[in-house]
């Protein structure tokens, strides 16, 4: 079969890797077989230029179940034989193509994912990035992404119980869409995603194969965009009500037959090639599948389009033989197709018949085994220019600090985003404590957990973080906050971080500039983690996210879970009490000196300036999450918000807006007031705590070599900073609530 360029580009081989195959072979594949290499060979599937970076991520814990790379997702022992599934996915590439879809099947996708280990999927999230909303094609499709995410989400009565929306020219043209979901399930009834015993026999239950999504996960997410090429037919097609039904129908049968079912895997990326040949690695097995026995919706389909589409909501069981009846009997009581397309073997190798002939036959490790390529960074030389920037070389802005502050919280990046969450359902199930936009973190009880001590059960706290403006200006220094940041918003709520999942968007990994982020933002990301004593359980790693030779800002995304004794004991961010005491945690005063303003929100929005350089010290910020984990779970504090985006002042923004309560501030700033306000230096919490109870926290900081610093009292209707700001309350909600109008 002659092999072009053209081909090779159609399944995002090169001619390099297609000299390899012929080489592990000792034959050239035909077609079939070199589409079935184009799909497992793909930076999607293959992680060709990542998989020795994420080894450096720590991922040992005596919470870990399941480590990265051994299963579909992530399981965490939070104790009573109960485990927490977790990963997190990108479909950015899709969503370009197609925001409404490509959101809404990378929703369809993630849940399958923990599906697929048996367990019921309680919550999803979602960490969002657009251009400028003032671009229609931006705002095309940011409004196609969420209303894809609702649509899906919504139908299959899985809660989006928390998220995080940034904008940058960055993301013009190249949204980043990474969804997040959590499961729990009975440990003794885990399922694995294996094909082992010779005989078993290979199930495929859900929607019938189409030819949607062909080339969707070698094609379109292993290559950068260029120019206006229709890529529509590569993007896949949900129906969330299919798989709503195939939730309930996966979830009672491998309770009724988990003596049976030996295995269970979703079809995303790659499709039938991709569950099979994954499924047959992990057991270390091979098998054989006959496409004819695939139930299609369209007629004239070749094997090659049936192994390789990735039509939605679809499921492979591996299931022993005397027990397939019984299992198709429970797939039929739900109305679902179900059809036994193949077996398990012996040999290790994929076996594909058309009608009972061979078209292709490949040893399964061959396969699954991708080349590797290690990639060689080199920092840009931009870098030493934007680290160089001098901030206090910029005027100070017109308009006073008052002015200043209402534009940032009105900006789209800081306002508040309930015209988004607002259109998700976050509390069907009945397992949501405290809702989106409450609280730095969300938190969900636990059906089947133990009580705590006030009889409401214990609960789990899930955050999703990243700024990819920090990591563009350091990418060690904003791996590590992106993780920090990320736990840090646990701790507000009073949870326990236990691990985290993560989404590695980056652009083209053979350039060197984006080799060197790629690198660094790991080494930054794992100390973090080792600092904070969180693994990595799970994560994805998105590549080419580049749009005609323009790359994204590097942005990874840390989803994390934390656990608490009791749902009842937490924290949220609004001030509550007049007369509570304001603390500023982790800072021993509130000058200019104790600030950043590299990177910061306020340099971008209110001078036009991504520069400078971030920076965290780890050790400081271990020391503060011990200390506000242990001051809410003490019922010491009445309220906790972490400074992040926009600084103290908007974080004491937050709080008044939310709490609709104002601060009378008592402190005073030495320094340029635009740092000393709007500074996003890590490693700081705002806590309000009640008067009698303010000795006790002090005298708990220091047993933490924690500084802290007063700030105020809350009560009036302003918020206050002597001789800096007044701004009414009530201003600041209408610029807060306005700014994605």
């Amino acid at each position: 079969m002659p092999v072009t360029k053209e081909v090779l580009d159609e399944i995002a081989l090169t001619e390099q890797e297609y000299r390899l195959i012929v080489e592990r072979l000792e034959r050239e594949p035909n077609r079939l077989e070199l589409g079935l290499f184009g799909a497992l060979w793909s930076e999607h599937c293959g992680y060709k230029h990542s998989r020795p970076l994420l080894k450096l991520f720590p991922t040992d814990s005596p919470r870990a179940v399941v480590r990265p790379g051994e299963e579909n997702a992530g399981v965490v022992d939070i104790g009573d034989g109960l485990g927490v599934v977790m990963k997190v996915e990108s479909h950015n590439h899709p969503s370009a193509v197609e925001p409404w879809q490509g959101a809404a099947t990378g929703v369809g996708g993630i849940v399958r994912d923990i599906l697929t280990m048996g367990a019921r999927p309680v919550a999803l999230l979602n960490s969002l990035r657009f251009g400028p909303l003032s671009d229609p094609h931006n705002r095309h499709l940011f409004e196609g992404v969420v209303g894809g995410i609702s649509w899906y989400g919504n139908c299959i009565g899985v809660p989006d119980v928390a998220g995080e929306i940034a904008f940058s020219p960055s993301y013009s043209n190249n949204p980043l869409v990474n969804a997040m979901c959590v499961g729990v399930v009975r440990l003794d009834r885990l399922v694995r995603a294996r094909a082992s015993g010779p005989g078993n026999l290979l199930l495929l239950v859900g929607a019938d194969t189409g030819r949607d999504g062909i080339h969707g996960a070698s094609g379109l997410a292993s290559r950068t965009f260029q120019g206006e090429r229709e890529l529509r037919p590569t993007d896949q097609v949900g129906n969330p009500i299919l798989e709503k039904v195939l939730i309930e129908a996966c979830l009672e049968a491998t309770e009724a037959c988990r003596d049976g079912i030996v295995g269970m895997q979703d079809l995303g990326a790659a499709g039938l090639t991709g569950s099979t040949v994954e499924c047959a690695g992990r057991g270390g097995a091979g098998v054989v599948v006959d496409v004819v026995k695939v139930p299609r919706r369209e007629a004239g389909m070749t094997p090659y389009e049936v192994m390789l589409s990735e039509s939605q909501e679809r499921m492979l069981l591996i299931v022993k033989p005397d027990w397939v009846e019984r299992v198709k009997a429970v797939f039929s009581k739900w109305d679902l197709t179900s059809a036994t397309i193949g077996q398990v073997t012996d040999d290790g190798l994929v076996r594909i018949q058309d009608d009972g002939k061979e078209v292709a036959s490949l040893p399964v490790p061959v396969l699954v085994e991708a080349p590797q390529y290690r990639v060689r960074g080199q920092a840009p030389a931009l870098l030493k220019e934007l680290h160089s920037f001098d901030a206090s070389r910029c005027p100070l802005p017109a308009g006073g600090p008052n002015e200043a502050l209402l534009k940032l919280m009105a900006s789209a990046e800081a306002a508040s985003k309930r015209p988004v969450y607002r259109q998700y359902d976050h509390q069907v199930q009945n397992n949501t404590v405290v809702p989106p936009g409450a609280a730095d973190a969300t938190v969900l009880w636990v059906k089947g957990a133990r009580r705590g001590p006030s009889g409401e059960g214990r609960g789990l706290a899930l955050s999703i973080d990243g700024n990819g403006r920090y990591v563009f200006l350091d990418p060690y220094a904003g791996g590590a906050i992106a993780v920090a940041e990320a736990c840090r918003n646990l701790v507000c709520v009073g949870a326990e971080p236990l691990a985290i999942t993560d989404g590695l968007n980056f652009g083209d990994p053979e350039r060197p500039d984006v080799a060197y982020q790629m690198e660094q933002c790991i080494q930054g990301m794992a100390a973090a983690c080792l600092a904070l004593g969180v693994p990595v359980v799970s994560g994805n790693v998105s590549l080419y996210n580049e749009t005609d030779g323009q790359a994204i800002y590097p942005t990874p995304v840390v989803g994390a879970l934390g656990l608490l004794d009791d749902v009842a004991v937490h924290a949220t961010a609004a001030f509550k009490r007049v007369g509570d005491v304001v603390v500023l945690l982790g800072a021993a005063s509130a000058d200019a000196e104790a600030a950043t303003l590299g990177g910061s929100l306020y340099l971008e929005q209110l001078q036009g300036q991504v520069a400078g350089r971030p920076s965290i010290d780890l050790e400081l910020e271990a020391r503060v999450q011990r200390l506000c984990r242990e001051a809410v779970r003490g019922r010491l504090l009445s309220s906790a918000h972490d400074c992040s985006e926009g600084g103290l002042a908007g974080a004491l923004a937050e709080c008044c807006i939310l709490g609709r309560l104002g601060l009378k501030g008592s402190f005073k700033v030495q320094g340029r007031w635009d740092a000393a306000l709007f500074g996003e230096a890590q490693s700081r919490i705002v806590v309000s705590v009640p008067p009698r109870k303010l000795r006790t926290l002090e005298r708990l900081a220091q047993q933490h070599d924690v500084p802290l610093v007063r700030l105020g009292r809350v009560g009036g209707e302003q918020l206050v900073v002597p001789g800096l700001l007044t701004v009414p309350v009530a201003e600041l909600a209408a610029a807060w609530c306005g700014g994605l109008a």
